[in-house]
């Protein structure tokens, strides 16, 4: 068969212009998967260039620049701010759009409060940063397989998911829609660890290994806690969906908790108390007191 006249053959396009009306005649359906307003969403590709260059400003001397050179540190770190907030300012101002409180609003008003939220954001920064440090620090004290600091900061998937998430978080109480939960879901990604920007979480987190942890949107972590791989800090049921939206779902975790591999804590009203230790695949509903130790033989 001559498949280059096939390939331009008047029946192939017959073809082709069939499937195409087709489809387009499907989104006529007026499904939630039929909107068309690509120019009022946030773009992916947008938000994850601002998530690689924000841990660049957090660690400024860990991660090389490809776009902007100069011989003075402050300098390349300056132009890499002024892109972020610009960058930013545009993608909050477009999510605005699925804010009811910027309903009906003028461009003008969505830029002046994006202007606004970013700004507040990057005040924030320092505080973040903070933060970051800690959780630093209790991973390099943590783990006796890492040799420096540096070696966390560039290859422990468990650090970037938290610096993800410290970044996503002081936007997500800013009340800037959807942007957050595209920074976690690609810090999702990039490192299997589900953190949602919603849960708040103390300093000196120490995230080991990392694959599979899920921490739910309320839950509340306090400092120096530790959590392997496997490990789910979760609602304990979900069927009444969206009228659960806005109710703490979430367990609490206190200071000082070393949660093991594959353990599942679940439930709002499930507080582990401080300096518990948690064992590997333990599978917890009510609450602990502080002190204790589980496993699977004492449960």
């Amino acid at each position: 068969m001559d498949y280059k006249k096939k390939n331009n053959s008047p029946e192939l396009k017959d073809e082709i212009k069939e499937i195409v009306d087709l489809i387009l005649a499907d989104y006529k359906s007026e499904r939630d998967v039929d909107k068309m307003d690509v120019y009022n969403q946030p773009d992916r590709d947008a938000v994850k260039d601002i998530v690689i260059k924000l841990i660049r400003i957090i660690f400024p001397g860990y991660y090389r620049d490809k776009v902007y050179k100069s011989y003075n540190d402050n300098n390349r770190i300056a132009v890499v701010i002024e892109d972020v907030i610009y960058n930013l300012q545009k993608q909050i101002a477009i999510a605005f759009h699925h804010s009811p409180e910027y309903e009906n609003a003028t461009d003008e008003t969505l830029d002046c409060g994006a202007r606004c939220i970013t700004h507040e954001f990057f005040k924030k920064l320092p505080k973040i940063r903070e933060y970051v440090d800690t959780d630093l620090t209790a991973c390099y004290d943590g783990d006796p397989a890492a040799y420096s600091k540096g070696e966390i900061i560039l290859s422990y998937p468990g650090l970037t998911a938290s610096t993800i998430n410290r970044i996503a978080h002081e936007l997500y109480l800013l009340k800037v829609p959807l942007i957050p939960r595209m920074m976690t879901e690609y810090a999702h990604s990039k490192t299997g660890i589900d953190i949602h920007p919603g849960a708040t979480i103390g300093k000196y987190l120490m995230i080991d290994h990392g694959t599979g942890i899920v921490i739910g949107e309320t839950s509340i972590i306090g400092e120096h806690v530790k959590i392997y791989q496997g490990v789910t800090i979760g609602g304990l049921s979900t069927r009444a969906g969206q009228g659960l939206k806005g109710v703490k779902r979430h367990p609490t975790i206190e200071d000082n908790v070393t949660i093991y591999a594959g353990a599942s804590i679940l439930g709002g009203e499930t507080v582990i108390g401080e300096g518990t230790v948690i064992g590997a695949n333990a599978f917890i509903t009510s609450s602990v007191p502080a002190g204790s130790r589980i496993s699977m033989k004492n449960q």
